[in-house]
């Protein structure tokens, strides 16, 4: 046996007849009965009822509040799920309207080449047209110059031998003559 069990033993034993450590009084017992059922009575009627009622308070507001922080979590998802999406929306439309430029800038610049190309083409052939129009009226203006010279001097050296009117026939047939010179010059 343990040695503290025999030391309560012998305690018990040598009082003599009356009331050791270990003898049981049956007044005792049943009023101890008593007083703790009493004391657990009223412990639960006035501490444990109110305590147990807090406890299930408390408890049903903590799942309350975890009820409460899943659906904000869930939320939450949702929320950056719809973010996410339209971030890649924007990205998508971001990327259709920069290829929608881009196409509308080509077009635009095509359409700005083209008009120039024709506007040059335009300047090169009035300024070929204006050029043949000034050498058509210098050639006239030539022409007139050298038959007034050619009847200048025809009519010099010839003043005493011709008419004027024979003088004006041969400046004429001169003149005829100078288109035909200058266009076999040309070929």
């Amino acid at each position: 046996m343990p040695k503290p069990i025999v030391v309560l033993l012998a305690l018990g034993a040598g009082g003599g007849g009356e009331g050791g450590i270990l003898s049981v009084e049956s007044t005792l017992v049943w009023s101890t009965i008593v007083l703790f059922a009493a004391f657990a009575l009223v412990l639960w009627k006035f501490a444990w009822g109110p305590l147990l009622r807090i406890v299930d308070e408390r408890e049903k507001g903590i799942r309350e509040q975890v009820d409460t922080a899943e659906k904000a979590a869930a939320e939450a998802r949702d929320l950056l799920a719809q973010h996410q999406e339209l971030l890649r929306g924007a990205s998508r439309e971001r990327e259709e309207i920069l290829a929608r430029t881009l196409k509308e800038a080509d077009v635009v610049r095509t359409d700005l080449v083209g008009k120039a190309r024709a506007e040059a083409e335009a300047v090169v052939v009035r300024a070929k047209e204006q050029i043949q129009r000034e050498k058509a009226a210098a050639i006239d203006e030539l022409r007139s110059q050298v038959a007034e010279i050619a009847v200048e001097a025809a009519a010099k050296i010839v003043k005493s031998s011709l008419t004027p009117e024979v003088q004006r026939k041969l400046a004429d047939d001169f003149v005829a003559s100078l288109p035909a010179a200058a266009r076999d010059r040309r070929a």
